[in-house]
């Protein structure tokens, strides 16, 4: 393997680990009332990260998902404060 592939394949590598671990980090302070809420959340605030400032339709790429992260918004048991609350203390232990 050449050097520059080797190279191109550890950058991937840490960009792919540093996606995770800020998803990670973001959503350990969440507290949903069910453990697929939390999960759902981890999936769509990885698809939104990647592609920042696109629509959900764009970042979501097909139909299946783009209908799930919407009925996940509209979901009756997840509110502001829930989604936040990770967000609020990941940003309290940065700073």
């Amino acid at each position: 393997m050449s050097l520059v592939k080797e190279r191109a394949g550890a950058h991937a590598q840490r960009l792919t680990t540093g996606i995770e671990t800020w998803v990670d980090r973001e959503a350990a302070g969440c507290e949903f009332k069910d453990e697929r809420l939390g999960r759902r959340f981890c999936k769509l605030l990885a698809q939104i990260g990647s592609d920042m400032g696109q629509s959900i339709p764009l970042v979501c790429q097909d139909w299946a998902n783009t209908k799930a992260a919407y009925r996940f918004f509209s979901n009756e048991r997840v509110n502001e404060a829930d989604i936040l609350c990770g967000h609020f203390e990941a940003t309290r232990a940065r700073v």
